[in-house]
């Protein structure tokens, strides 16, 4: 089955493990680029902070921000495989993806 997304455009997962994919829509896939080129800034921001001998505390402020903002990365994501990937493959009958899930789910709350 396939799925639109917020802005219209139809995304669906193949759940054949050999072509396992994701299809998110352009305004989706542009908008978590954007966000991990942020993310990839403040982790060169945080290696030059390191280079400078900046104080520990301001350091460690950064990587915490690195991590809310992975972690928003990965909710947008686990959100988006939940309504597409997810149902579609409950749909076809495929229950072993809800404890594939909550790996998963697992894994990201770590």
């Amino acid at each position: 089955m396939d799925q639109s997304d917020s802005d219209g455009v139809t995304t669906h997962c193949h759940s054949d493990t050999s072509i396992r994919k994701s299809h998110h829509s352009a305004k989706t896939k542009s908008q978590l680029i954007t966000r991990l080129n942020r993310i990839e800034g403040q982790i060169r921001g945080v290696k030059g902070m390191i280079e400078k001998d900046t104080y520990c505390d301001d350091v460690l402020n950064q990587i915490a921000a690195i991590q809310s903002a992975m972690n928003g990365v990965g909710k947008l994501l686990l959100e988006g495989h939940m309504k597409s990937c997810v149902v579609e493959r409950i749909e076809a009958g495929e229950h072993e993806v809800i404890d594939e899930l909550l790996i998963t789910v697992n894994k990201l709350m770590k």
